[in-house]
């Protein structure tokens, strides 16, 4: 908006209606006080003044203008028809003003400097805008720096006061922050620990983690450097979002005592699993001798003590075997023998197993699926070991229903054996760890003998079979347990 500041009514009326014919917004003050009052309450692009004015002239008006921080910019045409000496003009520059036009007034060339000045203020105010936009945005990146060397010095203090090994690294793997335990296995900030020779390299394991955004976590040896031996560390690697970035905050844990505990626990069990068979072997056939002998006599009541003596040593059998098992996985020497099989036939002998044992029980087993005549290549035994696995927790865990469903699913690539019941089902919490070693579900853990290491088993062999195996449960819903298989058999085996 223009203002217009003159005590003639007639020349307002005038430039007025000029400036309004080229659609400028004009706003009009008859006399300096006026004015004044009127600068302090609006903001205006150009101040045209009358320099002879009563009481107060336009040089007056403009020198008080000047004064006023808000106003000290606004841009000022004098308009005389007296003083047109050259030492009246340049003092109305020394006043504040940018130009000088005397009357009567050439509405052209007024016009042409209304809207130089005109546009000059709105180039002005736009670059105040972007001047204070941009003080606006230093100050927020500044405070947002402050925030964020504040949480980085946080997490810092956080990691040094651990007892485990401590550091940071960007996205790309460069180290950041390392805390002080870091030196009793590094001598440099930039390098990882030295690792045992047959274990993984940490820095190919971090940036498949780094690439993938996924957490790592891993068991790695790592040596002290005032030491020869090494100790197991648990390394785990996790993301935050740091700047609008994933940097990573990683531990090192000290389970060394904790692995040599696991190892003397899997050597324990190992001998006395070996010790427990050769005298178990020798009860149980006497038993089967005992059995022969009081079976001839039909009136005989000891019979029937003989065969639940029977069965015990059965299930105590049963758990030596898992024991040994267990042992010769976590020494690594499972022994896998894989040769091409009919999986009908390893299918319906764990299922003729299951039935002979559980031939007092009312539930049905059915059938699902044909798999006659397809191959596969494995180990028969293990895998049949695998499904009786499945029966027996069936059997066991869906007593008193109606039936069990064996189905198997030949896929384009696999083929998937389910053995489906509808017993007491799995908390939907507790699937992801029914498969670990020495797991039982508490609810259960009471009413159902065992050790927790038969699944546990079974995921290993289905594993050296380059296979899968799941759950699939809700409480009081049944469960369905199952394994795949490849069908891709080897080239000399087809």
């Amino acid at each position: 908006m223009i203002l217009i500041v003159d005590d003639n009514p007639d020349n307002i009326y005038s430039l007025q209606k000029l400036l309004e014919s080229k659609n400028f917004k004009v706003d009009t003050a008859h006399s300096g006080e006026e004015a004044l009052k009127k600068i302090l309450k609006y903001n205006y692009a150009l101040i045209i003044l009358d320099v002879q004015m009563p009481d107060m002239d336009g040089f007056e008006v403009a020198e008080n203008i000047a004064g006023f921080s808000k106003t000290k910019e606004t841009p000022i045409i004098f308009l005389s028809a007296v003083n047109t000496d050259k030492r009246f003009i340049t003092k109305g520059y020394d006043s504040g003003g940018l130009d000088y036009v005397t009357k009567p007034v050439d509405p052209d060339i007024l016009m042409l400097k209304v809207k130089t000045f005109y546009r000059l203020y709105e180039q002005t105010q736009a670059l105040k805008d972007i001047q204070q936009t941009l003080e606006m945005e230093v100050e927020r990146r500044k405070q947002a720096q402050l925030e964020l060397r504040s949480k980085v010095d946080y997490l810092h203090t956080l990691l040094e006061s651990l007892p485990q090994i401590a550091f940071t690294c960007d996205h790309l793997g460069n180290i950041g922050f390392v805390n002080g335990r870091w030196f009793q296995f590094s001598d440099s900030e930039n390098t990882f620990p030295q690792t045992h020779p047959d274990d993984r390299s940490i820095m190919t394991e971090l940036q498949e983690s780094l690439e993938s955004g996924k957490p790592l976590e891993m068991e790695v040896r790592v040596k002290k450097r005032e030491e020869s031996g090494y100790s197991y560390q648990l390394l785990r690697v996790w993301p935050i979002l740091e700047n609008g970035e994933n940097n990573w905050v990683g531990t090192f844990t000290d389970i060394d005592a904790q692995k040599k505990a696991e190892k003397e626990k899997d050597e324990f069990l190992s001998i006395a699993s070996h010790e427990l068979k050769t005298p178990l072997t020798s009860i149980k056939a006497y038993m089967q001798l005992l059995d022969r002998k009081l079976s001839l006599d039909k009136n005989c009541a000891e019979a029937k003590y003989v065969g639940r003596v029977q069965d015990q040593v059965g299930k105590l059998n049963s758990l030596i075997t898992d024991l040994l098992d267990l042992s010769k996985i976590d020494n690594g020497k499972l022994r896998i023998n894989k040769k091409v099989f009919s999986l009908e036939r390893m299918v319906q002998n764990a299922i003729d197993s299951i039935v002979q044992t559980h031939d007092q029980s009312n539930m049905e087993l059915y059938r699902q699926g044909d798999i006659s005549g397809l191959m596969v290549y494995g180990d028969e035994i293990r895998l049949e070991q695998v499904l009786v696995n499945f029966l027996t927790n069936a059997y066991k865990y869906a007593a008193g229903t109606e039936k069990v469903i064996v189905d198997c699913t030949v896929m384009t690539d696999v083929v998937k054996v389910s053995v489906i019941d509808f017993g007491i089902g799995i908390p939907e919490n507790k699937l992801s760890e029914v498969f670990d070693k020495f797991y039982r579900v508490e609810e259960t853990s009471f009413d159902f003998q065992g050790l927790g290491i038969g699944l546990y088993i079974c995921s290993e062999i289905i594993r050296s079979h380059q296979g899968t195996i799941a759950v699939e449960s809700a409480a009081g819903k049944g469960a369905t347990f199952y394994f795949t298989l490849p069908l891709n058999l080897p080239t000399d085996a087809e």
